[in-house]
């Protein structure tokens, strides 16, 4: 029930906000700039060659994932601009130039790899700014639109919310929830490029930015489902119509905080 996933996030809000104090705290007493440096310092030699691994395979899982996200977006956004597309159906087939195997190696090819050329962690917050706008923007669109347009979207009733309360859903959900506020791989480089390095700064800083994403993860998951009940799509973007002008500027938005986070990771991945 709604209990539950509360419940969840709650616990793994405080946990990631753990995770983030004490690598903070180590990164300060290793005096290292990575993640991997801290763990070969703190952990040894051999737990500082296995995070390597992990890291590196961790970072590839996590691209994997989002180009996945970033295609469905693309592929919708193409079938509103032309109709005759992939996803509607019809016998013509979509111009070469909207194929996904040609959209996605044309973004990352122009839009992905120019802005991760910079090796320093500082200069993308810039495009982390515009990330975060751009998901408060998702946000807003999909609150506006339970409250405005549900009739015209044709949509069943609210969902009623469930009494029973079970531990196993609860666990089911804190990895999804974990990998969503997924930053720890970031956050010693992020630490080191700071001006203030004292521990309370740290801390402030990780609790203010993970209220931030609670807040906007929080308000998406709870109005895509109030909208649509059982039937949201993984994805609450691709339940919408795809010739909404909002929704289509929605998707872009979308499209624009994924990117963001291309050029961070390649950087960590060096």
């Amino acid at each position: 029930g709604a209990s539950c996933r509360v419940l969840s996030l709650q616990g793994s809000l405080v946990f990631l906000v753990s995770g983030l104090v004490v690598l903070g705290y180590a990164a300060a007493l290793s005096t290292q700039p990575t993640y991997q440096g801290v763990i070969r310092v703190v952990c040894g030699a051999a737990a500082g060659k296995l995070c390597e691994v992990c890291f590196l395979l961790n970072l590839f899982m996590i691209s994997v994932a989002l180009l996945r996200v970033v295609g469905d977006q693309l592929e919708k956004l193409c079938d509103s601009l032309y109709p005759n597309g992939t996803l509607s159906g019809a016998p013509l087939p979509p111009p070469w130039y909207v194929d996904q195997r040609f959209t996605l190696s044309a973004l990352c090819v122009l839009v992905i790899f120019p802005p991760s050329v910079p090796r320093e962690i500082g200069f993308q917050k810039y495009s982390s700014i515009l990330g975060t706008l751009a998901a408060c923007y998702l946000t807003l669109v999909i609150v506006l639109k339970y409250y405005l347009q549900a009739e015209s979207l044709g949509l069943p009733e609210p969902p009623q919310p469930s009494r029973a309360f079970s531990w196993a859903s609860i666990f089911s959900v804190i990895p999804t929830i974990c990998f969503g506020f997924q930053c720890h791989e970031a956050c010693v480089a992020i630490y080191s490029s700071m001006r203030n390095q004292s521990f309370a700064h740290w801390v402030a800083v990780s609790v203010v930015s993970m209220l931030i994403c609670l807040l906007i993860y929080s308000l998406t998951g709870l109005y895509g489902y109030l909208t649509f009940g059982k039937a949201v799509a993984s994805d609450v973007l691709m339940s919408y119509p795809g010739n909404d002008p909002v929704v289509i500027v929605a998707r872009l938005l979308f499209g624009v905080s994924i990117i963001t986070i291309y050029p961070i990771v390649v950087l960590l991945s060096r």
